[in-house]
């Protein structure tokens, strides 16, 4: 694949608008970033679970805790702050509890239930979550320098690309998915007015006794095409050639490059509008005009040509959009279907997906713009910390609170904020 990141990193940085904008460190007191962070700690260590006498999961796990299931795009996230802890935090084995179901084909299913048993039906999209075990196996070593744990995962993860480009790949080379499947739960994918057409893939075995799928899409799939399930793949394949020249296997590199240019060509060929400078997802061959957060994983995907960057940058800037008081709304403002106090993913601030932005922002070449995000989403998460004494599942966009639709003592992914954070962007040394 082109470096795109020579291309992209030449580009003029790009101002930050709103609030602390020019802020150059965190307001927060460093006592206080102390606090954040050993609670953040402490609520996740609180997530092990697993060991000898669990039925199933043998060895201890962190684990999102959001129900008995282990799900998969949270861990990869988890995996995003854990790699500092990792003596602390056995996020390694909550990978292997994955990979340790992995099917011949290389299946693996974004869920699994308490008894070990995949969750949703292997026929449907709605089994794959963003396929981000090779971003996560790069978060830990990006700490622990181990190459050992990348030698031993590095077939799991070419079989697992692989299935899923056997199995959601359409002929013009992007990727089908659902929305419930994309991890933005209520984000509707469809056209405006669309009604059941019968060309999607039915959705069976929908657990009514624990979910309500109405209004999801379970019936819109093959008819559409996904901006962020196709960028996750471009992702996917740009961490394959990482860790293959990291184990040494070097002559695998140059084919994962091309896989990844070639999905990447897709996407700016379909998906890229210029007159709103966006990328969209389709339905019929045809941009759907509804953006949402998920559009930047071609920032992280190193995607974007650099003609287009300013101006798909311009909507993360604007206050009506993507610029809310908190930054990265995963609704833009100026839809229709946004919510101030964040209606889940129509407007909430979170964790995983601003992460994805900031470091998607580094990718590019635009640190100064990621450092302002990431000093306003701390300081953000910090004055609500200060008001409830705790973490979220998400925030609201419009105000510093809690989501609308959000849960206590979420770290869970959430610990990006107070640890990761801190880490890569506050880091006073208490």
């Amino acid at each position: 694949m082109p470096n795109r990141r020579q291309f992209v990193t030449g580009a003029a940085a790009l101002p930050f608008l709103g609030a602390c904008a020019s802020a150059s460190r965190s307001r927060v007191s460093p006592a206080t970033q102390r606090e954040m962070y050993d609670r953040a700690l402490q609520i996740a260590e609180t997530k092990i679970r697993g060991g000898v006498d669990h039925p199933v999961y043998k060895k201890p796990f962190v684990d999102a805790a959001f129900s008995e299931s282990i799900f998969l795009w949270d861990t990869c996230f988890i995996a995003s702050y854990a790699k500092y802890h990792q003596d602390r935090l056995p996020i390694g084995q909550a990978l292997d509890n994955f990979y340790d179901r992995q099917e011949p084909d290389g299946y693996i299913c974004r869920e699994y239930t308490g008894a070990g048993e995949p969750f949703w039906p292997k026929d449907h999209p709605v089994a794959t979550n963003p396929p981000l075990l090779a971003f996560a196996e790069l978060e830990l070593h990006s700490v622990s320098g181990d190459v050992t744990r990348l030698e031993q995962n590095y077939s799991k993860l070419v079989q697992f690309h692989d299935y899923i480009r056997r199995s959601l790949r359409q002929s013009d080379g992007l990727y089908i998915s659902d929305a419930f499947g994309s991890g933005m739960d209520n984000v509707p994918r469809y056209p405006d007015g669309w009604e059941d057409d019968g060309q999607g893939i039915a959705l069976t075995n929908l657990h009514p006794e624990i979910f309500v799928y109405d209004g999801l899409s379970p019936k819109w799939n093959r008819q559409g095409r996904s901006v962020d399930m196709s960028a996750q793949m471009v992702l996917f394949a740009n961490d394959l050639a990482k860790i293959a020249r990291l184990i040494g296997r070097g002559e695998d590199v140059s084919a994962w490059q091309a896989i990844a240019t070639e999905t990447a060509d897709a996407i700016n060929e379909k998906c890229w509008n210029e007159g709103d400078g966006f990328y969209y997802d389709l339905g019929y061959d045809q941009q759907i005009p509804r953006a949402h957060i998920g559009a930047y994983w071609m920032l992280i995907a190193d995607a974007v040509p650099q003609e287009r960057l300013p101006k798909f940058l311009n909507a993360l800037n604007d206050p009506a959009k993507f610029n809310r008081k908190l930054p990265t709304a995963t609704m833009p403002g100026d839809s229709d279907l946004f919510q101030h106090a964040g209606g889940y993913w129509r407007g909430s601030i979170w964790a995983p997906t601003s992460y994805m932005v900031i470091r998607g922002l580094e990718t590019v070449g635009q640190p100064d713009m990621a450092r302002s995000m990431a000093l306003r989403l701390y300081d953000a998460v910090a004055e609500v910390y200060r008001d409830t004494d705790t973490f979220w599942e998400n925030y609201a966009p419009d105000a510093f609170a809690p989501g609308d639709e959000s849960r206590p003592d979420f770290c869970g992914w959430t610990a990006i904020f107070p640890i990761t954070l801190w880490h890569e962007y506050i880091d006073q040394r208490f």
